[in-house]
């Protein structure tokens, strides 16, 4: 088993990842989706949670090694970001969603320096609109974003297409299409519901239509 399936695997067991093609969960976009993520359940988990910064540092150490600074992503990149950057023994910083609406009207909470070279975690990618939004604001206070870094991708379409407008690119440590197979390999799924899970990553919009009619 691969390193990436390992963390598929937990995220299954710890309920990280919850996979019902059969009664669909609603996003908050309205879509219809045959997968819920919370990563941030991983926290709980000190053996999840240090795979899951293990893997970031090496995805890090292997495309980002001039890295000066580590931004985590407000919440749920905050906790994986600080583990990452200890280990490496690096600054971190973290993004907020938006600037604070009082004081100082932050939006990078830490020290960021003209010019550093940033890598940014987060803690799930799908479309990549949120990341890349903290990207921006890293990019506007003066720092320079190399690359991202997740726990788990969606593996869409949209997100290739959206970090390549950006020029950016970025890794997970698992991936929706490892987590499918680690789930059908020990029974978590039917063969039925891996095709429907394969057809929802190629056209979630179609396939979240095709639940409503």
């Amino acid at each position: 088993m691969t390193y990436s399936q390992r963390v598929a695997k937990a995220l299954l067991d710890i309920h990280a990842v919850t996979l019902n093609p059969d009664q669909p969960f609603t996003w908050a976009s309205g879509l219809k989706s045959p997968i819920y993520t919370d990563n941030r359940l991983t926290i709980s988990y000190p053996e999840v949670r240090q795979a899951i910064f293990n893997g970031m540092v090496e995805q890090i150490k292997l495309h980002f090694s001039e890295a000066d600074v580590i931004a985590g992503t407000a919440t749920a990149g905050i906790p994986h970001a600080a583990w990452v950057a200890q280990n490496m023994e690096l600054p971190m910083i973290y993004v907020r969603t938006k600037p604070k609406d009082h004081g100082q009207g932050k939006q990078i909470e830490g020290v960021l320096k003209e010019g550093q070279k940033v890598v940014v975690i987060d803690d799930l990618i799908s479309t990549g609109g949120s990341v890349l939004n903290a990207v921006r604001a890293v990019n506007n206070s003066g720092g320079k974003v190399i690359g991202v870094v997740s726990v788990f991708t969606y593996d869409l379409p949209a997100a290739e297409q959206n970090f390549m407008a950006n020029g950016l690119k970025y890794y997970s440590v698992t991936d929706y299409m490892t987590l499918i197979k680690v789930a059908k390999e020990n029974n978590q799924i039917s063969a039925d519901h891996l095709k429907s899970l394969q057809e929802w990553r190629k056209d979630p919009l179609s396939w979240s239509k095709k639940q409503a009619s």
